[in-house]
């Protein structure tokens, strides 16, 4: 029988982990083709008070990362978040494609009832069932850093469409 939170995490964030990258070559490609310095892609925004593309994919990766080993019950992995240009997060999308590739999927046997919390002992601390993180936490707020990074780029000329987003599947 499948396991239906290994089903509905892994697959849904390596593939679209798999579109971000493909973004993210396009937008390396495009400042490259127009004689855009990178630094005004990687640090565009769409508002203000909003991450830059750079700081989007960090999180998305972040989110892929924690939230797939806390379904697991195993360490979340650090990452420094050092990344500068467009190679640096494509590093970043390859060691989180890497962690989560070597995830047992028998670690997710007891994923949707295990208990997970976040911040532990914050006063932002949360409760979840694992189902419960997956599905109202863990993948709104990924898809939306995800989709983030690509409408930056978009708006920012990048000839990307919804094809590239989605990824393989």
């Amino acid at each position: 029988m499948t396991n239906a939170i290994y089903a509905s995490s892994i697959p849904v964030f390596k593939q679209m982990l798999g579109g971000l990258k493909a973004v993210l070559r396009k937008a390396e490609a495009h400042a490259t083709e127009k004689k855009i310095d990178p630094n005004a892609l990687l640090q565009a925004r769409l508002f203000p008070d909003m991450f830059p593309l750079l700081r989007q994919v960090q999180v998305a990766t972040d989110f892929a990362k924690s939230v797939s080993a806390r379904l697991a019950g195993v360490e979340v992995p650090k990452l420094e978040e050092t990344e500068q240009t467009f190679g640096d997060l494509q590093a970043r999308i390859d060691t989180v494609l890497a962690f989560m590739e070597g995830l047992d999927v028998a670690k997710f046997d007891e994923a949707a009832t295990r208990e997970i919390i976040t911040q532990a002992g914050t006063p932002k601390e949360k409760r979840f069932t694992g189902q419960s993180y997956l599905l109202n936490y863990g993948l709104p707020h990924f898809f939306f850093h995800t989709t983030t990074a690509y409408a930056i780029l978009r708006h920012n000329g990048v000839d990307v469409g919804k094809k590239d987003y989605i990824g393989t599947y």
